[in-house]
């Protein structure tokens, strides 16, 4: 297995400064509407449903983003509100496939040490129309597909986000609005993991429930989130609120390092998402590590480093790439509370199984 280079991790380092919290969901399946149904929708409807695609299509620029995160109501007694995070980043947001009903827009951040380019595969969002499944993250690094109902998921979208190595992150169905010249997506309150800028430091709780709110705006776009901090272990209950704003303002183009990586890596993480695909599609499955999955993603990501530099063809790369991800990865998942026990105990740790 191919080492992170130091290079490598100075980058990591500094993604996880300007906050990689934002990391990337669950995918719903294959398009639930199709090219023909899109044609065959009644006038109003279509309208509709190509003003919503306008709106996601419109999140995809060149931006300097600021993320912003305050505990806000203490929940449980003797907790004291830790101190707002605050920061910010150059980040390019380019829209990989659109099929109609399908659009899907990968975050990378671009940003500069040195006088040295620094680009970071960042989170990647995924809109499906009227899904028939969302899957959804069930605690201690362990997702399932939900079915949507046909009432469910009438005239509404699944916005899936996955990590920077396009492992699933969470997913939530919700209707676009554009009432007073405001077109913003709001979907009920999920479940997602920690943060990284939590994961990496705390282990008083479990999991975030989650209201994720995009909103267009005249600069560029705004992701607004409700976020409730869930202690999963015994009596389940919120540890602290949270308000999270991340505010995307269009600038003029940045550098092109962020395009050259994702030009010559595209394709490498064309065949990622594919093992992704086919391990969502055979049921529940889990991490075999717990917390911040770092040995899942830092030789994934250095693979696709080292396809930039030239220094591995893609094939190569993602031929190794799928071994590591068979060796992270399981469909024993275990029961919740034996996944939250081994994520809040360093010492255990899930056995990979010989197949997944």
């Amino acid at each position: 297995m191919m080492l992170p280079t130091p290079h490598f991790m100075r980058k990591l380092s500094v993604a996880v400064v300007i906050g990689a919290s934002l990391l990337a969901s669950s995918c719903a399946t294959a398009p639930a509407t199709g090219q023909a149904a899109i044609a065959a929708m009644p006038a109003a409807e279509k309208a509709k449903f190509e003003q919503d695609r306008k709106a996601i299509l419109a999140m995809a620029g060149d931006y300097y983003v600021t993320f912003d995160f305050r505990e806000t109501v203490a929940l449980t007694p003797g907790y004291e509100l830790k101190k707002p995070k605050v920061s910010g980043a150059d980040e390019i947001v380019r829209l990989v496939e659109d099929r109609g009903d399908f659009i899907s827009l990968q975050h990378i951040l671009v940003m500069k040490m040195g006088g040295e380019p620094i680009v970071t595969k960042h989170w990647r969002q995924d809109w499906q129309y009227q899904p028939d499944s969302v899957l959804t993250f069930v605690g201690g690094n362990a997702w399932e597909k939900r079915p949507v109902s046909a009432t469910e998921r009438a005239g509404k979208w699944s916005q899936n986000v996955y990590q920077v190595e396009d492992s699933p992150r969470y997913g939530a169905v919700g209707a676009w609005t554009h009432d007073n010249g405001v077109s913003q997506w709001t979907p009920p309150a999920e479940m997602r993991p920690l943060p990284r800028r939590d994961q990496t430091t705390r282990k008083d709780y479990d999991a975030v429930l989650a209201v994720n709110r995009h909103t267009i705006t005249p600069f560029g776009w705004v992701q607004e989130e409700e976020n409730s901090k869930l202690v999963l272990r015994g009596d389940h209950h919120v540890l602290v609120r949270e308000i999270g704003v991340n505010s995307y303002k269009r600038v003029d183009p940045l550098p092109k390092d962020g395009d050259d990586y994702w030009n010559a890596t595209k394709d490498f993480w064309s065949y990622i998402r594919k093992d992704w695909d086919a391990l969502e599609a055979r049921g529940p499955f889990g991490l075999t590590v717990q917390g911040e999955p770092e040995p899942l993603y830092i030789p994934i990501l250095t693979l696709a480093d080292d396809v930039h530099a030239g220094k591995i063809k893609t094939d190569e790369a993602v031929a190794e790439a799928k071994k590591v991800i068979a060796q992270f990865t399981t469909a024993n998942i275990g029961t919740l509370p034996e996944r939250i026990a081994k994520a809040t105990n360093p010492g255990q740790a899930y056995s990979a199984p010989a197949s997944r």
